[in-house]
C-alpha cells in the first residue's frame, strides 16, 4: 500500500516539474493542464491494467516471450553456421563452465540485425504503416496533435529515435516548437523494437514476461512523454496539423529490404558494441580514479554507488522501498549517464535478495528508454540531417528532450506501480 502511495505521489509530482520547467506558463490554462494530465495518467493506467491485471493478457505476454525465443533460436542457427561454437554451437573441447560460453557478441547482439530486417520488410509490406496508422489516429484524437506529430509518436514504440522522424520528413521544417519538442522527447522516452527483443531476451530469464513488459512500457510512455513535452514547451505543440507523409524510403521489393535492414542492423549492432566498450571501460575508469580518492578518506566510492544515493529519491518517489532505493538509483543512473543496455545487463545480474520482485518490474519500466547522453548525439546529428535549417533550434531543444523522456519513463513506473502488488 505505501508503494502504491509513493506511485501516486511520483505520478502527480513528475507532471507539475514539467510544468515548472515549462518555457511559457501562460499558454497552459490550468483547466487544460489538468484535462491533459488526467487523461494521460488514465490511459497509462488503463494500458498498464489490461496488460498485466486481464488474465487473458498472460496468453499475449507468454507469446511475445515465446516470439522472442523464436527470433534468438533463428539468429543463433545463422550465427552457428557462420561462428561455430563462439556462437553456442557445439565446442571442439571439453567445457567445464557452460557460463563462460555465452559471449554477448555472439549470441544477444546479432538479434539486432534480425529486428532490422523484420522491421524493413513489415514496412515494405505496409504492415508497420497500419499498426502505426491506427496508433496515430488514437493520438491525434485524444492530444489534438497534428498527423505528423501523431504518426512519429506511434511509430516510434517500433522504430528507433532516428528512424521514426524520416517517416515524416518532409514536415520536420514547417512543425511548430513544441510538435518538433515532442518528437525528439517521445523518441527519447522510448525503445525500438530492433533492440526490444534483445533487452527481453537478456531480462527474461530474472524477469518472466520481459517482452510484454518492455512493450507495454514503451506504449505508456507515448501519451506521457507527449503531455510532458506539452507541459515543457506549449509554443508549437498543436500547430501542426497536416496529414502524416507516406511512403518515404520505402523498399521497393522484398529483397531490398532485406539487404537495408541487413546493412543498418550492422551499422547499429557496431555501434552498439563499440560503444558498450567505450562506456564500460570508461566507468571501470571512473572507478579506479574514485577508489584511490576513497582509499585516501577510507571509504569505498564507485561511480554507481555515487549515482545511486543521487537517484535513490527518484527511485523512491516512483513506488521503490527505501531499502532497495539506492539499488534502484544506481540502474536507473547507469542508464542516463551510459545506456540502458548496460542498465538492464546489471538488472539481470543483480542477486534476488537486492530487489524485489515488484521493484524489478518498475525499474524495468524506469530504464526502458532512450535518454542518455550517447542517445543525444545520435538524435541530434540524425534530426540535423534531416532538418539543417533548424539545425539551432534542434539543439537547442535537444538536451531538454533526453531530461523530459527520462521523466516519461519515470512516469509510466510509478503508474505501473500502482498496478503491481
Amino acid at each position: 500500500m505505501l508503494g502504491a502511495l509513493q506511485g501516486l505521489l511520483g505520478a502527480v509530482a513528475i507532471p507539475l516539474l514539467a510544468w515548472a520547467m515549462s518555457e511559457d506558463r501562460k499558454l497552459l490554462p490550468p483547466r487544460e493542464m489538468a484535462r491533459t494530465i488526467l487523461v494521460t495518467l488514465m490511459l497509462q493506467l488503463a494500458i498498464a491494467v489490461v496488460l498485466l491485471k486481464v488474465p487473458s493478457s498472460s496468453l499475449v505476454f507468454a507469446a511475445l516471450a515465446a516470439g522472442v525465443r523464436h527470433l534468438q533460436a533463428a539468429t543463433e542457427t545463422g550465427m552457428q553456421l557462420v561462428f561455430g561454437y563462439l556462437a553456442g554451437g557445439t565446442p571442439p573441447f571439453s567445457v567445464t563452465d557452460p557460463k563462460a560460453g555465452f559471449i554477448l557478441a555472439f549470441r544477444a547482439l546479432p538479434l539486432i540485425l534480425i529486428m532490422s530486417v523484420l522491421s524493413r520488410l513489415l514496412y515494405c509490406w505496409g504492415i508497420l504503416q497500419l499498426v502505426v496508422g491506427v496508433v496515430a489516429w488514437a493520438l491525434k484524437r485524444l492530444f489534438g496533435i497534428g498527423g505528423a506529430l501523431g504518426t512519429a509518436s506511434a511509430a516510434n514504440v517500433f522504430l528507433g529515435m532516428v528512424e521514426a522522424p524520416l517517416l515524416i520528413r518532409p514536415y520536420l521544417r514547417t512543425m511548430g516548437r513544441g510538435a518538433l519538442f515532442a518528437t525528439m522527447a517521445v523518441g527519447m522516452a522510448t525503445v525500438a523494437g530492433t533492440v526490444m527483443a534483445l533487452y527481453a531476451s537478456i531480462l527474461e530469464p530474472v524477469l518472466p514476461g520481459a517482452t510484454g513488459h518492455l512493450l507495454a512500457a514503451s506504449l505508456m510512455s507515448v501519451p506521457g512523454a507527449l503531455m510532458l513535452s506539452r507541459l515543457a514547451v506549449p509554443n508549437g505543440f498543436t500547430s501542426e496539423l497536416q496529414e502524416p507523409a507516406g511512403g518515404d524510403g520505402r523498399p521497393a521489393t522484398s529483397m531490398q529490404a532485406i539487404t537495408e535492414g541487413t546493412f543498418d542492423g550492422l551499422k547499429l549492432l557496431a555501434s552498439v558494441a563499440a560503444m558498450l566498450v567505450v562506456m564500460v571501460a570508461l566507468v571501470s575508469l571512473a572507478n579506479a580514479a574514485l577508489a584511490g580518492i576513497g582509499t585516501q578518506l577510507g571509504v569505498s566510492l564507485t561511480l554507481q554507488g555515487l549515482i545511486g544515493h543521487v537517484a535513490a529519491p527518484f527511485a523512491w518517489l516512483i513506488g521503490i522501498p527505501w531499502h532497495e532505493a539506492s539499488q534502484a538509483g544506481a540502474l536507473i543512473g547507469q542508464k542516463l549517464v551510459l545506456n540502458e543496455l548496460i542498465a538492464y545487463l546489471e538488472l539481470a545480474k543483480l542477486p534476488a535478495s537486492a530487489l524485489s520482485e515488484r521493484s524489478r518490474v518498475i525499474v524495468t519500466y524506469a530504464l526502458c528508454g532512450f535518454a542518455n547522453l550517447g542517445s543525444l548525439g545520435i538524435m541530434v546529428g540524425g534530426l540535423v540531417a534531416m532538418a539543417p535549417d533548424r539545425k539551432a533550434e534542434i539543439l537547442e531543444l535537444a538536451p531538454r528532450a533526453v531530461l523530459i523522456g527520462a521523466m516519461s519513463t519515470m512516469l509510466a513506473a510509478a503508474v505501473v506501480g500502482l498496478v503491481v502488488w
